[in-house]
């Protein structure tokens, strides 16, 4: 699965975003996707991740509330809805692929493929 993100940009506190992820490959609904993202100076987190069919999410704390995750299985796309931007979620963000959907916080070295990040800039 070759996976490519877009959609990132600059945007005020308190805006809205939406991430595209576009995926090849006839094998994507076979895998559940997520979303992570890494502000400078840290660590890639988790963000959100959604199973194959899209009938079960799951997101971290810190998004909650203000961000959705869902998927189009018929254009190959995944979306990161993100609402009520705040300027601690500046950061890349990464779509990626796994086999296996949980509905826990979700690593790094369980996903399998990743697209390059798009920058997600928000201002205060």
């Amino acid at each position: 699965v070759q996976l490519q993100a877009s959609g990132g940009g600059l945007v005020q506190a308190g805006g809205s975003l939406r991430l595209s992820c576009a995926a090849s490959g006839r094998t994507f609904t076979s895998y559940a996707m997520g979303w992570f993202r890494q502000a400078p100076g840290r660590e890639r987190e988790f963000v959100a991740t959604i199973s194959w069919s899209g009938g079960s999410t799951y997101y971290a704390d810190s998004v909650k509330g203000r961000f959705t995750i869902s998927r189009d299985n018929a254009k190959n796309m995944v979306y990161l809805q993100m609402n009520n931007l705040k300027p601690e979620d500046t950061a890349v963000y990464y779509c990626a692929a796994r086999k296996v959907f949980t509905s826990t916080r979700n690593y790094e070295f369980e996903y399998n493929y990743w697209g390059q990040g798009t920058q997600v800039t928000v201002s205060s």
